[in-house]
Parts: C-alpha cells; structure tokens; sequence
C-alpha cells in the first residue's frame, strides 16, 4: 500500500533530460578549463527543479545501456535506423575494422555525460539501467513493479505515456517535459483519454498500441498506411489491443470496415512486429549504483564541492542541495 506521507518514486529518463539540456542552453557555457558544460549544469538545474517541485522521497536516474536494443531491431529493423551513425572501430593487429553502428551524439555532449554522472555519485544520487535495454524499459519495469509510492516518470518521451495507471495502486503519472520544464504537463489515464481519445481504464496499453497503428517517425516507425490517431484510437477503443484487431482482420465475419480491414490485413507483418517494440519491458533485470532514497545530504560533500568548482556548476549544484534538503519527510 502506498504511504501518503511519503514523497513519490520519481524516475527520470536520464537521456531524454540531458539532451534538453544540451539544446537549451548555449554551448559557450564552459568549465575554468574551457570544456562546455551547458548539458551538465541544465541537467543539474533540472533535477534540483523537480525535486522542488514533486518533493520525491526516492529518485532514480535511469540510463540507456543499449539505445537500440537487438531484440527491437530484430523485429523491425527500421526502428531509430535514422538516428544511426556509423564509427570507425578499433584497429586490431594493424588490420582493419568495420564500421560500429552508434547513435548520433554531439561531440560535445558525450563528455558531458561522464561530468553528470560524477556529480550524480557525489551528490547520492542513484543511476539504474539493464544490460542490453533502453531507459525506456528500466523504467518501465521500476514503474510496473512498485508497490508502495506513487511513481512519477519525468521524460520528453511520449511513448512513456503508455505506463500510466490509477489501479492497481500505486498510481503511475507522466510529468512530460517535451515542451520545457516550464511548460511540463502532469499526465495520467484521465488526460491521456481525453487527449487521445482512448479508453480511461486502459489508457497505457491503449496508448502503446495507438502509436504502433499510427506510426511513429521519431522512432522509425512506419505504421499502418492510412490509418492516423483519431481511427487508431477508434480501433482500439472497439478491439482493445493490437493483437485483438489483427485476430478481427484475419476474420470475415468481424465488424470491421472493408477499407479498414484491407490497410490491417497488408500491414499484418509490421503489427506483429511492431507491438512487442513499441512497448516497453517491464520485467527487466535492473542494476542501480546504489540506494534510491534521495539523501538529504550529498554522499560526499567535499568531492561534489571539488566537482562543482571544476566544472563550474557551483550555482545549480547549490540549488540541487538545497532541494535536496528542503524535500518533505518520506
């Protein structure tokens, strides 16, 4: 059962936060040594924010370990096939190698990503991923599995939409941050529903299974060719799952519209596919770095001071211990 008294479970899609970051602010935003910094310090300001804002009694980071995972590109081959870029590997015994399939990063914010997880360390702040998965999915599987705290998910991902729910307890909420922290939107199944048009009950499955209909290009996900978000919801408003329509497609006698039935029956391939993609895993094997209690103080004060002075992120790194102390009793 959950305890009202206590803060909630907030987990932050790592990632999808420190590239808002890196966009958001300038990059001659730069350490004493001139590296920039602008990732690590509106990552920082960031988490000091919400932490402020939802007064979380544990907080997890969660990484991608694998931006791509194998199985999802085993079943659809085009999944994030846009995002790719393609790196020179290590020579070994002077012969050369082929190319290592990699996401495109910017140069200057992958050190950056290393400076944040120092600061993380230092600060007590807890990281968690699961070999060969995305954030998407430690978090999904966090969020399925809690049992005693409200969950909030803190993401510009809508594809985490699909993990909301009133019941059972505890609820799970989407604080969706596409927009900018300032124009972040709190979503649960009653704003999904309404936004989506998709049943209240079921509304983040039904939203999983929604986007996969639709298609998705952010994630190269071509969909069902004419068939867009109001019929997609229709459709699974009536059948209630992927699975369920393909069966009502395969079926002569089911009540589906001729037209209809022929865009399902011709992307029959794609949706069996494309289902267990889209959705995330929920029953990963999660590694953390360490508790998820949200400490009061920093781990080490006096390493997270020496970091904050290196990377000259002693302002947001003050606003995060403060936050950090300030949040309401668990």
């Amino acid at each position: 059962m959950s305890n009202p008294a206590a803060g909630p479970l907030l987990l932050l899609d790592g990632a999808s936060l420190w590239f808002r970051a890196f966009y958001a602010i300038p990059e001659k935003i730069t350490a004493p040594d001139g590296r920039p910094v602008n990732a690590l310090r509106g990552f920082t300001d960031m988490i000091a924010a919400l932490v402020k804002q939802h007064a979380p009694s544990r907080l997890v980071v969660c990484l991608d370990l694998d931006w791509r995972p194998r199985f999802r590109v085993d079943l659809l081959p085009s999944y994030k096939a846009h995002r790719v870029a393609v790196v020179a590997g290590e020579p070994v015994a002077g012969e050369p190698v082929a190319g290592v399939i990699a996401e495109e990063v910017p140069d200057t914010l992958t050190p950056q990503v290393d400076m944040i997880m120092e600061l993380l360390e230092a600060a007590g702040i807890t990281t968690a991923g699961a070999a060969g998965l995305e954030a998407d999915d430690v978090i999904g599987t966090l969020a399925t599995r809690e049992g005693a705290d409200e969950v909030i998910v803190v993401s510009g991902d809508r594809d985490l939409l699909q993990l909301v729910r009133d019941t059972p307890a505890p609820p799970v909420r989407v604080f969706y941050v596409g927009r900018g922290l300032a124009k972040a939107e709190l979503w649960g199944p009653a704003e999904v529903s309404a936004k989506y048009g998709v049943p209240e009950d079921i509304a983040g499955p039904a939203y999983a299974d929604m986007a996969t209909l639709r298609g998705d290009a952010s994630d190269g996900l071509p969909g069902v060719a004419g068939i867009g978000d109001k019929s997609a919801a229709q459709l699974i408003t009536k059948f209630g799952s992927v699975e369920a329509l393909r069966e009502a497609a395969a079926d002569p006698d089911s009540d589906l519209a001729k037209g209809v039935r022929a865009k399902l029956v011709a992307a029959d391939d794609y949706l069996k596919a494309a289902a267990p993609v889209v959705r995330v895993v929920r029953d990963a094997t999660v590694e953390y770095s360490g508790p998820d209690l949200l400490p009061r103080t920093p781990a080490d004060p006096e390493r997270l001071a020496a970091l904050a002075a290196a990377y000259n992120a002693e302002s947001p790194v003050k606003r995060l211990l403060t936050a950090m102390a300030k949040r309401s009793a668990s």
